[in-house]
């Protein structure tokens, strides 16, 4: 069936936090709030604290879960106290920001492309950040987008997938939805009805059709470039 429309994720799909929102803007806030957080422990603190990350149970958009989430990152980071929770809220308040963020090499070429082509291109993230002032900012060639906290739902429910899809104009059979979670966006989208792949930049999953970079997805959906 042609692929009518293209959903994407955002935050490392699109857009990889800058220097605000890693190891060194976390040691550096630590220190405004009095707390000597280790730079080399941010990864092994990021991933402990994903495996620890809970919804809310009826995917409500709720806040205090990405506050939870990042003081955990401060205290496997070595914060301890009460300050953790100051630090982390000046941490999620820098993730609202879009100049916070910076695009992968491989984004605009490819969204070009499926514009070229005539594919519409939507945005679903789970997010407080206003994608509204996020394309503007990066002049993103896109149709359609939704967040969390506009919206009210996270993903993997379906009615955040559907805002965009009806918004587009286009039925879940012919769109497809790509991202760097495998819970929220892959089996999400696929349980609508939609085709899914799950972007894995760092190749640290073992999922069968997943693709390195963005590159590899007009091939896949076959939507070719000239030449």
């Amino acid at each position: 069936m042609t692929v009518a429309a293209v959903l994407f994720d955002v935050d490392f799909t699109l857009a990889k936090p800058g220097p605000l929102l890693g190891p060194s803007g976390y040691h550096d806030a630590g220190r405004r709030f009095g707390l000597e957080l280790d730079p080399d422990r941010y990864a092994d603190a990021r991933a402990a604290a994903v495996l620890d990350l809970k919804q809310h149970p009826e995917l409500e958009h709720d806040e205090e879960v990405w506050l939870r989430f990042t003081e955990d990152i401060v205290r496997g980071m070595g914060g301890e106290g009460d300050e953790c929770r100051s630090v982390a809220q000046a941490i999620t308040d820098r993730w609202l920001a879009s100049e916070n963020f910076e695009l992968y090499e491989d984004v605009l070429p490819v969204l070009d492309l499926l514009r070229d082509r005539g594919v519409k291109i939507g945005l679903v993230s789970n997010t407080s950040r206003d994608l509204s002032a996020f394309v503007a900012h990066f002049k993103l060639p896109v149709d359609a987008w939704v967040w969390s906290g506009s919206h009210g739902k996270v993903k993997p429910s379906p009615t955040i997938f559907m805002a965009v899809l009806d918004e587009l104009g286009v039925a879940p059979e012919q769109a497809v939805m790509v991202g760097d979670s495998l819970q929220d966006d892959v089996e999400g989208a696929r349980a609508l009805g939609m085709r899914a792949y799950l972007v894995d930049r760092d190749g640290r999953t073992e999922v069968e059709d997943a693709i390195p970079t963005l590159l590899a997805l007009p091939a896949l959906i076959g939507v070719e470039a000239d030449g």
